[in-house]
């Protein structure tokens, strides 16, 4: 695709895959915030666009032959896909997560009063995502499915007249686990390790960047990919 200052971010990602590593690194939201054009969040960003518009055609973000193209997939694919990898992602990392900073916080929270916070946050985000894993799974993945495979014969029966109000809460709650993890990237000073630490607290910041780093493509899959099929596929039944 041709990228030009007014290009959604959200778009870049769903075209290219690898472009949100780009992102990532000049700190661009493009899951709750990727119907954004790339002009105006590069000026917010303090970013030049040129410098900008070279990363995202070099590199690996240039590479999209090796990486899924999501956007091509069918509905029932992309639910097996989110919850197979990301979904199975949080619950494997969240009880090692909430045993290290809760850990981190008993032995280094004197010192470092801020760890306790992020333990605490740590616990809600998880609790969160949980709760909200499981009302994608048990009610609005299954229609999702079955969506999919009926195509133009008809909607399958569901407890909601469309998706759009699962979908539009869904998306609240993405907007919601992001500035949780938000607070915990700002607490943590963008997962600063202090001199005094030690193993365990370094393995946890990082820990914690990577479960950030997955949390928005995440996120980005269902707002801007998932959903916005869904929306159309259902819209054409």
């Amino acid at each position: 695709m041709t990228i030009t200052e007014d290009t959604h971010v959200s778009a870049i990602v769903a075209e290219n895959p690898r472009a949100a590593a780009v992102f990532e690194r000049f700190g661009i939201d493009f899951c709750c915030g990727g119907q954004r054009p790339l002009g105006v969040v590069s000026r917010e960003r303090g970013v030049a666009l040129p410098d900008l518009l070279e990363a995202l055609s070099s590199g690996d973000a240039s590479a999209a032959g090796t990486v899924p193209r999501f956007t091509t997939w069918s509905l029932g694919l992309l639910v097996d896909y989110i919850v197979e990898n990301h979904h199975a992602w949080v619950r494997q990392a969240s009880p090692v997560l909430l045993q290290h900073t809760r850990k981190i916080a008993q032995v280094h929270g004197r010192n470092h009063p801020e760890l306790v916070e992020i333990a605490a946050q740590f616990e809600t985000l998880a609790e969160d995502l949980e709760l909200h894993m499981m009302k994608e799974e048990q009610v609005l993945f299954p229609y999702l499915k079955e969506l999919g495979e009926a195509r133009r014969g008809g909607r399958p029966q569901a407890g909601f007249m469309s998706a759009g109000g699962p979908i539009a809460m869904m998306m609240r709650e993405h907007e919601q686990a992001g500035g949780e993890m938000a607070t915990i990237r700002a607490l943590s000073h963008d997962f600063t390790v202090p001199e005094d630490a030690c193993g365990t607290f370094r393995a946890c910041f990082q820990e914690l960047r990577d479960f950030e780093r997955d949390l928005h493509q995440h996120v980005h899959l269902e707002n801007n990919v998932l959903f916005p099929r869904a929306l159309e596929e259902e819209h054409a039944g």
